[in-house]
């Protein structure tokens, strides 16, 4: 006896194609209004009235007849059915014009349902739309269109300016800027440039730097580019997030779940209300006639369909919004629990920080030329691939200049948790940590009170020796995102009372990250069954808790928290397929915009339930006492039910605000 989102399907197929319940309605309507007059205003035989309001029972009916043959097929009662229950013994009552008006408001009010219904699936729907059917396949020289779905990986692709990509893959040739903002939802085009080695085999997203990564269904920009298909069709991130968007659909909400279960004690109850209204006559002084009428406007005024679509349309038009803002909410559940959260526990590398080292302190001991330790300092660390080396190469070249070429370092030898040693016009050169020299007399005690204070500032530092002469000092760090301190200001605002990091890093580096971003509670030294053990106390703690990560290493952690939400999870598997919540793109600061999102759509699934419950409340005893008849019932029934299905709607308008 519910109205469910599943059997709000438009009509598609009827003869005036999508418009056809609209229109039948009208026509409804039309004949209704027609009977209506020539019964009141003329002295016209009862045929000449009648005949109208046949034609406004066959078109309001028309769907509600096709409704409750498909329900009462797989044994189901449902609204359609009564409704059309409650029409018939209208007219077996002669109630004719009674009967066409609660036909032709039920099926208009069905009809505007579908179409608003539509509108949240559209904005779902139209993820599937994003991709293009053919792509420009190199083949030799020349260019072949094929179908996407037989690209294959290593397969090389030519994506022209302005179009839409093809397939996930790797830039090789060609530098553009592409519109993200289908996938990642980010407002600004990305700047791509395509990778060194093209010819390697970008098997693993890990080896893909991200400015050269594109996706399925984003938009190049100004410039030709050829992309190396590193995913075939089938398993783009374009397809994987439609498959998540569309399984999060059919997930329920605790609300829905709570609803589900009223209405099993709730439609018997009704049933037995209306039955036993039948025999009202035998005590109260009127005719079964009447008894049977007031049977029929109870059974109108009880039915909850208003109940059953209350929350399926906010969850469905809260997805589609987050969707379009970049971050996939796995149904309603998540989308619920999301916006109940007062604490949230952080992972740091990658998290709260960029993920990678900085070289941020350079500091010349001899009073030597800067460029010149600075060359050779760069010369020997080129030799390795440490991620501290990469680090030392890519910042030392940019605070050297142009111009400067890398000189040749011989004999160069990675000393392991050390450092590094080599050769330069016969004179030994090393960098590294502290023990890295204490076979050569150790570092000199004004020297390590330099290194413990910035060591003490969450630094890495690493010292450079020129044969036995100490030249510089180097501190590295794991700097914190740019947005992060203002996105955990915008979450105080919102209402996150307590943000929590959890990292593996020692716990003087954790303090000196949380120090300036304003995280207040800080735990380090973890391993990761550690940040298990602390997300299950914080969740004794705060009732719930929320776990933000990268969706691999943190996803133990995030499985235990009662939200888990990944960063970065356009291409990353592990994150679209742990998380409850996946930021598509690599930026902190949508998760305040989900969390309002989530605040919103509980409101209004709030304010849905309280309207349709009212309804009921105030209608289903007007009907029994005789203060409401059919009319008033289906009136107030239908209208209950149009305004709480765009009242969900008014989420997929929803503005990147905080309240």
């Amino acid at each position: 006896m519910s109205c469910q989102v599943g059997c709000c399907a438009s009509h598609n197929d009827g003869i005036f194609g999508d418009k056809t319940e609209i229109i039948f309605a009208g026509l409804s309507g039309l004949f209704l209004v027609t009977g209506f007059l020539i019964l009141q205003f003329t002295s016209l035989p009862f045929l000449y009235s009648l005949i109208p309001f046949l034609f406004s029972y066959f078109f309001g009916g028309y769907f509600t007849f096709l409704e409750a043959v498909k329900a009462v097929a797989k044994a189901k009662f449902e609204i359609d059915f009564l409704m059309l229950v409650a029409a018939l013994g209208a007219a077996f009552l002669d109630k004719w014009a009674e009967g066409a008006l609660l036909l032709f408001l039920f099926s208009l009010g069905h009809a505007l349902e579908h179409k608003a219904m539509d509108k949240a699936r559209k904005s779902i729907e139209s993820l599937t739309k994003l991709s293009p059917k053919l792509a420009l396949k190199k083949e030799g020289e020349n260019y072949r269109e094929v179908p996407i779905e037989t690209l294959k990986r290593g397969d090389i692709i030519k994506v022209i300016p302005n179009s839409t990509v093809s397939a996930d893959g790797v830039l090789i040739s060609g530098r553009t800027s592409i519109n993200q903002a289908p996938i990642t939802g980010e407002s600004i085009p990305v700047d791509k440039e395509p990778v060194n080695d093209t010819s390697k085999d970008y098997n693993s997203d890990e080896i893909i730097p991200s400015i050269s990564r594109v996706y399925a269904g984003t938009i190049n920009g100004d410039n030709t580019i050829e992309v190396k298909v590193t995913r075939e069709s089938s398993d783009s991130t374009l397809n994987r997030l439609i498959n998540l968007v569309q399984e999060a659909q059919e997930k329920k909400s605790p609300t829905q779940l709570l609803a589900d279960n009223f209405e099993k004690y709730y439609v018997p109850a009704v049933l037995a209300l209306v039955i036993l209204l039948n025999f009202a006559f035998l005590v109260v002084d009127e005719t079964w006639g009447e008894s049977f009428y007031r049977s029929m406007a109870a059974l109108v005024a009880a039915s909850p369909c208003a109940l059953a679509i209350s929350t399926p349309s906010a969850v469905l038009s809260g997805i589609a919004r987050a969707a379009k803002g970049g971050v996939l909410i796995k149904g309603g559940k998540a989308l619920e629990d999301l916006g109940t959260l007062r604490a949230i526990a952080f992972d740091k590398t990658g998290t709260l920080t960029e993920g990678k080292p900085k070289l941020t302190n350079f500091e010349l001991l001899n009073g030597k030329n800067e460029n010149e330790v600075l060359k050779m300092l760069i010369s020997l660390e080129s030799s390795s691939n440490h991620p501290l080396a990469r680090a030392i190469v890519r910042d030392g070249k940019a605070r050297l200049g142009e111009g400067n070429g890398v000189l040749q370092i011989l004999n160069s030898e990675a000393v392991q948790g050390k450092g590094i040693r080599g050769e330069f016009n016969g004179q030994k050169l090393q960098i590294g940590n502290c023990s890295l020299y204490s076979e050569d007399g150790g570092v000199p005690v004004e020297l390590q009170k330099k290194v413990n204070d910035l060591e003490k500032e969450g630094k890495t530092v690493m010292l450079f020796q020129h044969e036995k002469n100490f030249e510089g000092i180097i501190g590295l760090m794991d700097v914190p995102r740019k947005s992060a301190k203002e996105t955990l200001a915008n979450l105080k605002k919102i209402g996150i009372r307590k943000m929590i990091m959890l990292t593996g890093d020692n716990q003087e580096v954790a303090n000196a990250v949380a120090a300036e971003i304003n995280i207040t509670h800080t735990y380090g030294g973890l391993l990761p069954e550690e940040k298990v053990e602390r997300i299950i106390q914080l969740k004794k703690e705060e009732n719930k808790i929320a776990m933000v990560g990268d969706g691999v290493n943190d996803a133990p952690a995030m499985a235990n928290s009662t939200v888990g939400i990944a960063m970065g999870a356009a291409g990353n598997d592990v994150a679209l397929e742990t998380a409850d919540v996946a930021l598509m793109a690599d930026k902190l600061e949508v998760l305040p915009f989900a969390i309002a999102l989530s605040r919103k759509s509980r409101l209004i699934i709030k304010q849905n339930l309280w309207i349709s419950l009212g309804v009921v409340a105030l209608l289903l005893p007007a009907t029994i006492i005789g203060l409401a008849n059919i009319g008033i019932a289906v009136v107030f029934h239908e209208g209950s039910t149009v305004v709480v299905v765009l009242n969900a709607l008014r989420l997929l308008g929803f503005k990147n605000k905080y309240f």
